[in-house]
């Protein structure tokens, strides 16, 4: 009995994420989770997925559109473009899905197990030995306080940390990987080499936008980006592809399309330590997974903006995620392709949508994923959202709608920024009549704005985005700016009412306000995004 208990107990943790229900997935009828194989086998029968954490199911579609890929044969840099979208719509016709041969022969060519000894999932087995002590479980997990930080509105503490689920450690993982702090780490020691500070993932406060078909399998399709280069002289492998255990301080290898740019370019070593029957994560070491930058890359589901007075290598930067931003306010820069003169430039992903079946373009929705976070460690909120079918009115489909959807976003943020100027010096106006006019208020910082900018803004936004909504579906001849404007005034009104019998120089400031509103006008013509 006792060797047979030792041999039970000699049996390592396992969590597959092959096989494993981890991914939960959604369709008309059902809610359910998946493992890797199922979901890419059953992918014509599931609407989407169903992760309840925004970052998480952000990063697991790069990492899905890179497997879409490589079972498709879409990752084949030499296949003439025309040809490669000539493939990916045969792949949309047909109703059968994925081919479940070419399904098997990958995932089980490589290792999918979160607690593998020797080659853990996105993992790095040799922090056992390299660090000095484990970073906890609380790390791992967002939203827990973790070391010093106060417990304020969570029921984990560091002197009694809770096991995490494998299913969520494995949701946390895939964010660390993207969207993981910089600053202070545990000290890792590499051949001689010590370091203590981590380097934020690529993502870090940005946010993403994802088409979305039908089904999952039109989704898994739509978000595989083709090639755009001239000729890929090394090959492309994913981290789970490489031939061995990641090389810390190694020079960091090429961007290669699409698998080193979907899923290999993390700045963040992880191990988890696994409860005996795999069924959760009791520790994990997090620490830096190199010491070199990364190299430059443009990640396809992100809006990029370009700043032409800074360097070449610091001109373009992703959109960075506000959870206090409405989607309706970056439809425009979706749907307008741009070209060398704008600031803006739409996700890659959506440069390739223009040769779909019409059936496929025609229902075709994004699901926006963003992370507000401070650029080093604090992490603000994260938000999704999904928009209408929009394609149809894509630049290549309906110019004129895409021209009037960046028309009355323009016209909401003027007069937005006009409600906050004028409101602002009423109030400053009101309370302290004999200095107002010679301070310059600094509208740029929410903290500083008096409580009426605050209140106005908070009541403006989302009755601006139903006017939004009218001006587009229902009065494409209407002005905009009228229309903003008059929101603009009734916000502001709603706000100040009680005001107006308690301060007797509130009337004259509003009115002086009201009237600056009604008199905004289109600003210079610059780029509409």
């Amino acid at each position: 009995m006792a060797a047979g208990r030792s041999r039970r107990h000699a049996i390592p943790a396992s969590f597959c994420l092959a096989t494993r229900l981890w991914i939960p997935v959604r369709s008309s009828t059902l809610h359910d989770s998946l493992g890797f194989r199922a979901l890419f086998h059953h992918a014509h029968e599931i609407e989407d997925l169903a992760l309840p954490i925004p970052p998480a199911e952000s990063a697991l579609w790069r990492l899905l559109a890179a497997i879409t890929a490589r079972i498709t044969g879409l990752d084949d840099p030499d296949m003439p473009p025309s040809e490669w979208h000539q493939s990916r719509a045969a792949l949309l016709t047909a109703t059968k899905g994925f081919a479940p041969e070419r399904i098997e022969a990958y995932f089980s060519a490589y290792v999918w197990d979160l607690f593998d000894t020797e080659r853990p999932f996105l993992q790095d087995p040799a922090l056992a030995r390299q660090c000095r002590k484990a970073a906890g479980v609380n790390a791992l997990a967002l939203g827990r306080p973790a070391g010093n930080n106060l417990a304020w509105f969570s029921p984990h503490t560091d002197t009694h940390p809770r096991p995490v689920p494998s299913e969520q450690a494995a949701w946390h993982l895939l964010i660390h990987h993207q969207y993981g702090r910089s600053g202070q780490c545990s000290a890792r020691t590499v051949d001689g080499v010590t370091h203590t500070s981590l380097r934020a993932g690529p993502l870090r406060g940005t946010v993403s936008f994802h088409p979305r078909g039908r089904t999952l399998y039109e989704s898994l399709l739509l978000h595989v980006p083709p090639y755009q280069g001239s000729g890929q002289l090394e090959p492309d492998l994913c981290p789970w592809e490489e031939p061995g255990p990641p090389r810390a301080l190694a020079p960091p290898a090429r961007v290669t399309w699409p698998g080193r740019l979907l899923t290999g370019r993390s700045r963040h070593a992880l191990l988890l330590v696994p409860s005996p029957d795999g069924n959760h994560v009791t520790d994990a070491h997090l620490t830096w997974a190199t010491p070199h930058r990364g190299l430059p890359a443009t990640d396809p589901y992100v809006i990029v903006q370009t700043d032409p007075t800074k360097p070449a290598e610091e001109r373009d930067t992703p959109r960075r995620a506000d959870a206090d931003r409405a989607t309706w306010r970056d439809l425009d820069a979706l749907l307008l392709a741009g070209d060398e003169t704008t600031t803006v430039r739409r996700p890659a992903i959506f440069d390739s949508l223009n040769d779909l079946p019409e059936p496929v373009w025609q229902r075709l929705t994004v699901r926006v994923h963003g992370f507000d976070q401070e650029p080093k460690t604090k992490n603000r909120a994260w938000y999704t959202a999904s928009t209408p079918p929009i394609w149809a009115w894509a630049q290549e489909h309906n110019p004129d709608m895409a021209q009037r959807i960046a028309e009355c976003r323009i016209a909401a943020e003027t007069l937005a920024a006009a409600l906050a100027r004028a409101l602002t010096r009423a109030w400053r106006e009101t309370r302290t009549p004999n200095t107002t006019r010679a301070a310059r208020p600094d509208h740029n910082k929410e903290r500083r704005r008096p409580l009426w900018t605050r209140q106005a803004m908070a009541d403006y936004w989302p009755h601006a985005e139903a006017v939004f909504w009218d001006l587009v579906s229902h009065k494409p001849d209407s002005p905009a700016y009228p229309a903003f404007a008059r929101q603009a005034v009734d916000s502001l009104r709603k706000v100040t009412a009680p005001a107006l019998a308690q301060h007797p120089g509130a009337g004259p400031a509003l009115a002086r306000a009201i009237a600056t509103i009604r008199k905004t006008t289109a600003p210079r013509p610059k780029d509409p995004r």
